[in-house]
């Protein structure tokens, strides 16, 4: 029995030092060399100064700039509380949230035409999802071009810039990252 303990004893102070120490250790090692910009978060900054991530979507309320997902993690897009609702589609809770959330979108955005897209009125799975659909930006475009005085061709064109196609060519929907296109409305380049 003591030959078997000390067995087992030897094994987990070995998994332990390979697996806890050894193997992140080198995997972070291997992304810093790799990848070092996603490795550190994917962190966008302009002249020096950190102004997001492009991974994490963040909250938007001018009316001068694109507004992204609205979030149920933590208390608002709070990256270490990520998560979605879990409301179901027959909780009353969420239908009357829906329905608030549509009549702030069309009463902030009385020129533009036609529903709210979808991902404007839903949050994510995770809450912080950092990109909107291109219908989205191109709904909300009117009343960032209204507020920045711009054309809404001028605006139309910065979104068709900014859309990223399917990964791959097929994974996935084309999207447009929000903290990007704002950054770009502002002239910045990060």
């Amino acid at each position: 029995m003591i030959k078997h303990l000390g067995t087992a004893l030897r094994v987990t102070i070995v998994s332990i030092v390979l697996l806890g120490f050894i193997y992140p250790l080198a995997m972070t090692g291997i992304a810093q060399a790799l990848f070092p910009r996603q490795a550190n978060g994917s962190l966008v900054a302009v002249n020096g100064k950190i102004v997001g991530s492009s991974i994490v979507g963040q909250l938007w309320t001018k009316p001068q700039y694109f507004h992204g997902r609205p979030s149920a993690a933590g208390k608002g897009y709070d990256p270490t509380s990520t998560g979605g609702t879990n409301l179901g589609p027959t909780s009353k809770k969420l239908i009357d949230a829906t329905k608030a959330t549509i009549a702030a979108l069309k009463k902030e955005n009385p020129d533009a035409s036609g529903p709210p897209p979808m991902d404007l009125v839903t949050s994510s799975g995770s809450g912080i999802d950092p990109d909107i659909t291109p219908e989205a930006a191109y709904w909300e475009a009117p009343r960032v071009s209204k507020a920045r005085q711009m054309s809404l061709a001028a605006a139309d064109a910065l979104i068709a810039q900014h859309t990223q196609g399917r990964t791959f060519g097929f994974l996935g929907e084309p999207r447009v990252n929000v903290l990007e296109l704002n950054l770009a409305l502002d002239g910045i380049k990060p």
